[in-house]
């Protein structure tokens, strides 16, 4: 497949790369596991810079399109059942729910900048500012999960919220703002060092880590959000219909 580019164009460049990049990852030689072309001779034949280029190929990682490791290359992650569920609410809601007492071991707000996933998600720059909520929740035997939330600037979050409240009852009651679809993956790896200090397990046991990326009804981006789960606590069900 000959790769094209119209730099005269008024379709932004990396917009244009992340369309001939969903062309190229449909042919058979990548579906069946071949790795991409490497970053910097796509850049070249493409005439673009390397940084435009990560732009379309963060895009399509963060769709769960493509896995990339570093030093070893870039090919088209395994195929996944992503379901759209009916309802869906927050950890505390959720709880609340299913009359599940908890409490916070940990609760903690910070600004920083987001990095080039989550920068990718919110389509913003990677030096823009973010709120990062971080939360460790458990029960009374001791805590079985850890929060990572990123919030979009233009919501107007100012950390100084209180976060013990449903979190989606702060965006819609105190900024207007609806979160109305929740893409989500979902896997199980082992604990690393760090996480099963935080859930009081030993590294390598298993975890549930769930990520969830909010979007408002008109697909614009407000949270990114990363959980840790204790497998032994915790079992994610999903009802579908046909």
């Amino acid at each position: 497949m000959k790769l094209k580019i119209d730099h005269s164009s008024p379709i932004p460049l990396h917009a244009q790369v992340e369309e001939q990049l969903r062309l190229l990852i449909e042919l058979p030689e990548y579906q069946n596991g071949g790795f991409l072309p490497k970053e910097v001779d796509l850049a070249k034949r493409l005439g673009i810079s390397r940084n435009t280029l990560r732009q379309a190929t963060n895009k399509l990682e963060y769709e769960g399109l493509l896995v990339r490791k570093k030093g070893v290359g870039t090919r088209i992650a395994q195929k996944t059942v992503t379901t759209q569920l009916q309802q869906w609410h927050s950890f505390t809601q959720e709880m609340n729910e299913k009359g599940v007492e908890f409490k916070d071991y940990l609760l903690s707000t910070d600004w920083l900048q987001p990095g080039e996933k989550i920068a990718a998600f919110f389509e913003i720059e990677k030096d823009s500012p973010v709120l990062k909520l971080c939360r460790l929740r458990g029960d009374d035997k001791g805590p079985f999960v850890y929060f990572e939330s990123y919030f979009h600037p233009k919501i107007g979050l100012t950390g100084e919220e209180d976060f013990s409240r449903p979190l989606y009852e702060i965006f819609e009651e105190d900024y207007n703002v609806v979160p109305t679809i929740s893409n989500e993956r979902i896997k199980a790896r082992a604990a690393l060092a760090i996480t099963a200090k935080r859930l009081k397990i030993k590294k390598g046991e298993p975890v549930l880590v769930r990520e969830r990326f909010v979007l408002d009804p008109g697909n614009r981006p407000l949270e990114y959000n990363i959980g840790f789960y204790r497998a032994d606590k915790f079992t994610y069900t999903i009802n579908i219909k046909k």
